[in-house]
């Protein structure tokens, strides 16, 4: 049997600066350019080989530009590694790969603030998580309260979060805070079978399970970076209470990743593609295939803004219950929300043209800066973009800006943490039960499906989130604005 290969970056690699590794295009036969990973020494040094792996084969596809990426999050995944990020020119046989988006396609995170202190919520803590996984949810198969006819889903597909206005579960002003204003605007239904469908038109409202969740976090004294982007994100001061919400497109987005890359995987050779990973089955973007599924795609990453709508509809209707108050008077307001398993055309500069790019970010995050103000809400302009970076449900998450420097990486930043361990170690090493008193104790009040969740999810499992936003901020393409702390979570 063939011996794994140690963790860390292979000797090909090459040292470019304190947190970024090279790995040229002599390393492997069929790179079009070279790899990058960026990530603090001890992140890289634990890197799994299997992401050097992997970020070196996406480097070998048709029409990639300038450089494979890997943010600091990195771990393997399915094709690309998740936190891979990869630009494709589409007019030079640039190709779209179901691989570089992943399964639960528009995957993405989002967060509410309130004008409500930690004081006022601690003591309700308990009736608040329980009530909210009861109201949102949570597990596989898990079914949504709104209640649509497959054809009513069509327009769910098509016309994204803009649904939820004409339907009552969004205020105007959130369309705005949200990327792309909640719509892919080439969704086409045609493209999306049947099956995937029935997976998703009864999800809507619902978390999911896995690494989703629902976190109500506390903003701690000292933990305010940037005091005029904090400001101007609406984070007012220590002691405010917010809302993270981390999910997907379901059962819907899973269904449209299998259906194409099965297609793809018979015919590539029809375009004369070939790759070095099965998982990487892709089409070039302009051909119908590859058209097709980014029409598909568009569908479901629609339906994944209209399920992280509905759970803020939810949110907002729990704390107005518990609290007594409208969610107005809380100032329920959404910050933003940012996709990171999607593909998505943009104008990048590439050896000094702007050029039409179609943008993979598998476990990556968008982080426009400043300097692309026509892309932002009115309040972000001189801020850059809010990044929502999510740690785990013991050590907490961080809110970050985008900043000019991101147009290096195709204006991309890490998503999270990262995992560390697989799932069936982390059960094998932590005792969920356990976990979940010790967090009480802790000051945190965890609601999960199962204790099995608890321990796939521990703290252990993910990768040092303070090192991850050490590497970002080192390489220039985010920012520290705040760092939250959880004190109560709804886990799938």
């Amino acid at each position: 049997m063939k011996e794994r290969p140690p963790p860390g970056p292979p000797k090909e690699a090459i040292k470019i600066d304190d947190i970024t590794v090279e790995i040229p295009i002599s390393y492997k036969k069929g790179m079009q350019v070279p790899a990058r990973v960026i990530a603090h020494p001890d992140l890289m040094a634990a890197m799994d080989s299997g992401v050097f792996n992997q970020i070196t084969n996406v480097a070998t596809l048709p029409g990639i530009v300038k450089y494979a990426y890997c943010m600091p999050d990195g771990h393997w995944g399915y094709g690309f590694p998740i936190g891979g990020v990869a630009a494709f020119d589409i007019e030079k046989g640039g190709v779209i790969s179901p691989g570089g988006i992943g399964f639960d396609i528009n995957c993405g995170m989002r967060l509410i603030t309130t004008n409500l202190t930690a004081d006022e919520v601690k003591p309700k803590i308990k009736e608040l998580v329980d009530t909210l996984y009861k109201k949102v949810p949570a597990g596989v198969g898990c079914k949504g309260f709104v209640k649509l006819t497959k054809e009513e889903f069509k327009e769910v597909m098509i016309h994204g979060a803009q649904w939820c206005v004409k339907n009552g579960y969004a205020w105007e002003e959130d369309i705005n805070k949200i990327e792309d204003n909640g719509k892919i605007p080439q969704a086409d239904p045609a493209f999306v079978s049947d099956k995937a469908v029935s997976r998703g038109f009864n999800q809507i409202g619902t978390l999911g399970s896995g690494n989703h969740y629902l976190e109500i976090q506390e903003v701690k004294e000292g933990n305010i970076f940037d005091t005029e982007a904090a400001k101007a994100m609406g984070i007012t001061g220590p002691g405010q209470i917010v809302i993270m919400v981390h999910c997907g497109s379901r059962g819907m987005g899973h269904q449209v990743g299998t259906d194409y890359l099965r297609q793809f995987l018979e015919i590539m050779p029809k375009y004369g593609i070939e790759i070095l990973d099965r998982e990487l089955a892709c089409a070039p973007f302009n051909s119908p295939e590859g058209q097709a599924y980014y029409k598909a795609m568009a569908c479901a990453a629609n339906m994944a803004f209209v399920n992280r709508q509905v759970i803020t509809h939810r949110i907002r209707e729990v704390f107005s219950e518990i609290f007594g108050k409208t969610a107005r008077e809380m100032d329920m307001q959404l910050v933003y929300d940012v996709s990171h398993n999607i593909a998505k055309l943009e104008k990048h500069i590439v050896d000094g043209k702007e050029k039409t790019l179609l943008v993979h970010r598998k476990g990556s995050t968008r982080a426009f800066g400043p300097g692309r103000f026509e892309d932002l809400p009115e309040e972000y302009k001189k801020t850059g973009q809010p990044v929502i970076v999510g740690g785990s449900m013991e050590t907490g998450s961080y809110l970050l800006a985008g900043t000019d420097g991101s147009d290096e990486t195709f204006a991309s930043t890490a998503h999270g943490s990262g995992r560390t361990m697989s799932r069936s170690q982390a059960k094998r090493e932590v005792k969920g039960d356990e976990l979940q008193k010790d967090m009480e104790k802790r000051g945190i009040y965890v609601h999960a499906v199962s204790t099995r969740v608890l321990a796939e999810e521990s703290g252990k499992s993910y990768k040092d989130i303070e090192l991850v936003v050490d590497s970002l901020e080192a390489a220039g393409i985010t920012r520290r604005v705040v760092a939250l702390k959880p004190i109560g979570n709804v886990k799938g």
